[in-house]
């Protein structure tokens, strides 16, 4: 292995760290303390995984918590009623609704319901159109994208004026990471499934984001020696040697990949780690909104 890795794990900590010890000073200067509401529709085991881990997170960072839950079967008012409830709460400064909702609910209108300065996963149309605006800011970012770009600035690698190809356009990750290299001024190309040579792109491109869903998709002879590789993929693929009888890998080949590139992170221990310290930043930063005033 030639490229450097880039350590989710490590800069992750170094986020949290620093929430913590804000949330602390914000306690003793002020008396006040952020809180996070979580609202999950359902029982999928992976999102209420997912929700117990952030407000594990939260606990451990003196963040206050409070975990809503709703049957799968709950309709569209029940779920907008708890947000608007929410909303009114002095004590809560951030609201995560958990994605994705069931089926029968809309999704765009209970994220619309969220108040703006409470939207700590920044989906609320507004953020996000701030984001795609030039000469605008969104209150805040979607929080893995926003890890990603942190994971690349501790590495060091330049973005100004980079080529950059994200591989996959989802609303979570995809598009709001294009937008945010863009207004790094990079020059962004999205890829997805129907690019017709993605090879071709990726040849050309300093940065690479892989956000496809696509166990090992993204071979190191399709890339650029010395690129740069932020790896958003987490994928179960069966492993007989292992006692669990899988193992975790990315959208990109590790192996291949890390004798071509110039950084890289690892799947796991990469992007994973930051998604939830960017959370728990952005709730911090609502809490400063909500002193503000």
């Amino acid at each position: 292995m030639s490229a450097q890795l880039i350590d989710g794990k490590k800069v992750a900590a170094r986020v949290r760290d620093e929430v913590a010890e804000a949330v602390a000073q914000m306690k003793e200067k002020h008396n006040y303390t952020p809180g996070l509401a979580t609202v999950l529709v359902g029982e999928d085991p992976a999102s209420a995984t997912y929700v117990r881990s952030k407000q594990r997170m939260c606990e451990r960072l003196g963040i206050h918590s409070v975990g809503h839950t709703l049957s799968a079967d709950a309709t569209q008012e029940e779920v907008e009623t708890l947000v608007a409830k929410l909303n009114a709460d002095p004590n809560i400064n951030g609201i995560l609704v958990q994605l994705p909702l069931p089926k029968h609910l809309d999704e765009e209108a209970v994220l619309n319901t969220i108040d703006l300065e409470k939207d700590v996963d920044g989906f609320h149309p507004v953020n996000i159109g701030r984001l795609a605006m030039k000469g605008r800011d969104p209150l805040f970012i979607p929080c893995t994208p926003a890890g990603c770009m942190e994971l690349l600035a501790d590495a060091g690698v330049e973005i100004n004026g980079a080529e950059a190809v994200i591989v996959g356009r989802s609303n979570i990750v995809g598009l709001p990471m294009a937008m945010l290299l863009q207004k790094a001024n990079a020059t962004v190309t999205i890829c997805h499934s129907r690019t017709k040579d993605l090879t071709e792109h990726l040849k050309r491109a300093d940065i690479v984001v892989a956000a496809i869903g696509w166990a090992e998709m993204i071979k190191g002879d399709m890339l650029k020696p010395g690129v740069a590789v932020i790896d958003v993929g987490i994928n179960r693929v069966d492993d007989d040697t292992r006692e669990r009888g899988y193992k975790l890998v990315g959208d990109v080949e590790f192996d291949s990949a890390a004798e071509v590139a110039g950084a890289i992170t690892p799947v796991p221990g990469g992007v994973g780690p930051m998604t939830i310290a960017m959370l728990m930043k952005n709730t911090l930063r609502a809490a400063e909104i909500a002193l503000a005033k």
